[in-house]
């Protein structure tokens, strides 16, 4: 199967970027990284990229007057590298209308909460707040909004008792090195079906039809 160009766009450590490295090099995600893009010179996401000969460059949004020109200079060095799917692993920026009118359904984020509940920022937090039951990470199209663009693949995990941020977010960021990976391969498989908001897969398994519960039920 042809490897479908990937961008990747950093802000942090990389540890999705990670995943989708691992995937690549044993070849189960059919995909190749042309470049990986950082606005933080500092993000251990390029020590990453230099261990495993990955392309990579630093664009500083600070050296840019505006977000748009940013993003312009971004599409630039995408385009530069002929990539056909853009993808978010903790980049820490909005992008504008502009750069997502460039590529149309062509740019992935990940998120670690089940949209649309708690999008933005401290959702792990947000979740054990408002005692939510269960949480998880979505992988989705970007659009205009912030985290509401159509949904790929979600994974729940559920929240627990003793649970703090920090532990359910270990938990999350497990789901995401997992969901990520097939949410690319279904792209690069062109498998992926837009209609509004709805994103399919027509010839998937049809997943599994019990409810699960939590706490669990005892005898009802």
């Amino acid at each position: 199967m042809k490897k479908v160009p990937i961008g990747v766009l950093v802000s942090g450590s990389g540890s999705n970027l990670q995943s989708l490295i691992d995937r690549i090099e044993e070849g189960s995600l059919d995909a190749r990284i042309r470049i990986v893009i950082s606005n933080n010179p500092d993000a251990f996401a390029l020590k990453r990229c230099e261990k495993h000969g990955i392309p990579a460059a630093v664009i500083r949004h600070a050296d840019y007057p505006d977000r748009e020109s940013f993003d312009r200079k971004m599409a630039e060095v995408l385009h530069a590298h002929d990539v056909d799917l853009v993808v978010m692993a903790g980049f820490m920026r909005i992008l504008s209308s502009w750069f997502l009118r460039e590529f149309p359904l062509r740019i992935m984020n990940i998120h670690p909460a089940l949209l649309p509940a708690f999008p933005g920022l401290h959702v792990q937090r947000q979740a054990i707040l408002h005692g939510a039951k269960f949480s998880g990470c979505t992988v989705h199209f970007a659009d205009e909004g912030v985290d509401t663009g159509p949904i790929i693949i979600q994974a729940v995990v559920p929240v627990l008792d003793s649970d703090t941020e920090e532990t359910l977010a270990a938990r999350i960021l497990k789901e995401e090195h997992r969901i990520y990976p097939q949410a690319i391969q279904l792209y690069a498989e062109g498998r992926l079906r837009v209609t509004g908001r709805r994103v399919s897969v027509p010839d998937n398994p049809t997943p599994g039809a019990a409810a699960i519960h939590n706490p669990p039920l005892t005898g009802f």
